[in-house]
């Protein structure tokens, strides 16, 4: 299902953009595709985090599309517009090309099977959520649009996403509304230290059951240097968790 109508208002923009080879920065952070600034953060649409798998056993939520998830999200989007597809597939399509798209893909699923994840939810291995067993999965970010500070990919600390009423505000809101829409809540992964932190405030507000998120799991990002040391240090409680929600 779509959380929101937003794509009809950019789709002229996306139509316009260069059909051939890959999307540049320069073609897609523009006034056209910009929702709104505030100094050097910046926010820009994208359209695969506007597709909900209402029905997914699990919820893997991110801080944010980096420019990579972006890019790709983009040129799934112009391919299906392309083939004529209304709003609804065209935002599908664009969320299985673009969730946790590249080397952070790759990462995440090695972690997961780490841990074991993918014999409590009946596959062979956690890349399966990508492509077969997709219905499984949902995907998504506390702020659901790409956040880009100077131009860069915004990290969660710098401006600090808890310490700053705007991003605050806007994580909340977003996540809270998307959480609303699943008819039975499923089984949450927040990634990273950020991530973790707005989800424990709506566990605080009782949006959430705490029980039913899996507790310090590293951002699987490649900028995350600390994510083998951070993974290893929490393993064991991590695994402890998955046991005691699947059983």
């Amino acid at each position: 299902m779509l959380l929101s109508s937003a794509l009809s208002t950019f789709r002229r923009a996306i139509r316009s953009l260069p059909a051939d080879g890959r999307l540049t920065r320069e073609e897609l952070l523009i006034p056209e595709l910009r929702l709104s600034a505030d100094g050097l953060v910046e926010t820009f649409y994208a359209p695969h985090n506007d597709y909900v798998h209402s029905s997914a056993s699990l919820f893997i939520v991110g801080l944010t599309p980096g420019f990579t998830q972006m890019r790709i999200a983009y040129e799934a989007a112009r391919h299906a517009m392309d083939q004529g597809l209304g709003d609804e597939a065209v935002c599908r399509k664009a969320k299985e090309a673009a969730s946790f798209a590249g080397s952070l893909r790759a990462n995440l699923n090695s972690m997961l099977d780490e841990l074991g994840l993918p014999e409590y939810l009946g596959i062979r291995t956690s890349e399966a959520l990508f492509g077969t067993e997709r219905e499984l999965l949902h995907t998504s970010s506390v702020l659901r649009y790409p956040v880009f500070v100077n131009r860069a990919n915004y990290n969660g600390s710098r401006p600090g996403l808890l310490g700053t009423p705007s991003l605050r505000d806007t994580a909340v809101a977003s996540i809270t509304e998307e959480l609303s829409v699943f008819p039975d809540l499923p089984f949450i992964i927040p990634l990273g230290i950020a991530v973790e932190g707005i989800l424990r405030l709506l566990a605080e507000q009782g949006v959430l059951d705490a029980r039913k998120c899996l507790w310090g799991f590293p951002h699987p990002s490649g900028a995350n240097g600390h994510r083998h040391i951070q993974f290893a240090a929490r393993k064991a409680e991590m695994k402890k968790s998955l046991r005691r929600y699947f059983s």
